[in-house]
C-alpha cells in the first residue's frame, strides 16, 4: 500500500508540475509554444483552458488524496 501510494505520489507531482506550467500566466508561459497566445488573443478562456483547468484540479485532489494517505499510514 505505501509503495503504491509513493508511486501515485510521484507520478501525480510530475504531473502537477507539468500542467501549471502549460497554464497563462501574465507573461504567455509555457501554453504559448503550443498555440495558446492566440486564443487569448480572442478574448476569454478557451475550452482547451478550461480542461486543462479541471484536469489541474483533479491531480493536485489526488495529490492531497496520496500525501494524507501517506501520512496516516507511516
Amino acid at each position: 500500500m505505501i509503495l503504491t501510494l509513493q508511486i501515485v505520489l510521484s507520478l501525480t507531482s510530475v504531473l502537477l508540475v507539468v500542467l501549471v506550467l502549460l497554464h497563462r500566466g501574465r507573461g504567455g508561459g509555457v501554453s504559448d509554444l503550443f498555440g495558446g497566445g492566440f486564443s487569448s488573443s480572442l478574448g476569454g478562456s478557451s475550452v482547451v483552458e478550461k480542461n486543462l483547468d479541471r484536469i489541474t484540479i483533479a491531480i493536485g485532489v489526488i495529490w492531497l488524496a496520496c500525501a494524507i494517505g501517506l501520512g496516516l499510514i507511516v
